[in-house]
Parts: C-alpha cells; sequence; structure tokens
C-alpha cells in the first residue's frame, strides 16, 4: 500500500534535511538497499548512482565541483501511488550566478525511497557554478 501526500513529503523533508546536514548515516535509513538516482548527460556529474551510498558518493562529487549555498524546497507538487515530485531551487555562493530551478521525481517501495530522477529545465545555472568553481 502506497504512503500518504503527508508521509511521502516527511520523508523527503527528511532526507533533504539529513543531506544537506551531511547526516549520510540517517539518510541512508531513509533509502532502500538497491536505491538508484540517475543525473542526466549534459550534466557535469551525469551518471548512475546505486545503492545505499549513493547519494553520499553524488553529494561528494556534486559539492566538490560547485560552491552551493542553498537549497529551497518550493513544493512538494504531486504524489500519486508509489510517486512524488518536489520542486527545488539551488543557489550558489557567487551572487552573480543564477539560480539552478529542478524537479525531482521520487519513487518510493515499502515506506523508503527507492529512485530519485532529477530534471533540469535548463542545465546552464549548474555547468556555470562548475565553471566557475573551476576558474577560483
Amino acid at each position: 500500500m502506497s504512503s500518504s501526500h503527508a508521509e511521502k513529503a516527511a520523508i523527503i523533508d527528511a532526507l533533504y534535511a539529513a543531506t544537506g546536514a551531511g547526516d549520510f548515516d540517517t539518510a541512508e535509513t531513509l533509502l532502500t538497499d538497491d536505491f538508484i538516482v540517475t543525473e542526466a548527460e549534459g550534466l557535469p556529474y551525469a551518471g548512475v548512482y546505486t545503492g545505499k551510498r549513493a547519494l553520499r558518493d553524488l553529494y561528494t562529487k556534486v559539492m566538490s565541483m560547485m560552491d552551493v549555498a542553498g537549497l529551497e524546497i518550493t513544493a512538494h507538487c504531486t504524489t500519486d501511488g508509489d510517486y512524488a515530485c518536489t520542486l527545488l531551487q539551488f543557489s550558489f555562493a557567487d551572487p552573480k550566478l543564477a539560480p539552478a530551478p529542478l524537479a525531482e521525481m521520487y519513487k518510493f517501495r515499502d515506506g523508503k525511497v527507492c529512485e530519485i530522477k532529477p530534471f533540469y529545465f535548463d542545465p546552464a545555472p549548474i555547468v556555470a557554478a562548475c565553471k566557475a568553481k573551476r576558474s577560483v
């Protein structure tokens, strides 16, 4: 049986809070053993990351490539069945860089997140943030 909208939103919020604080041990309790996150081609950190350590590995890579100052949850848009969608926005340490809006699709199984797929309307702000960090 699927979790309610409120239950899914609470899990997503807890996942962002844990990863934002660098508490990957807690984050990993919210993920299935076969968790998968797929970052699209065209992003500097494109690829498929799998297993409970996938977010830890991905965040380590991403944060070494760009200076993220914040991640704001705009809305938990929809949940249906085993899925949820959240709108977010990255902001960067360099105020000259445009923020990067994105949507993330979450798939749930047995009350845990088993998959995340981020969708960027325009990957240019991410690419610019990575380029800015390389030039420092």
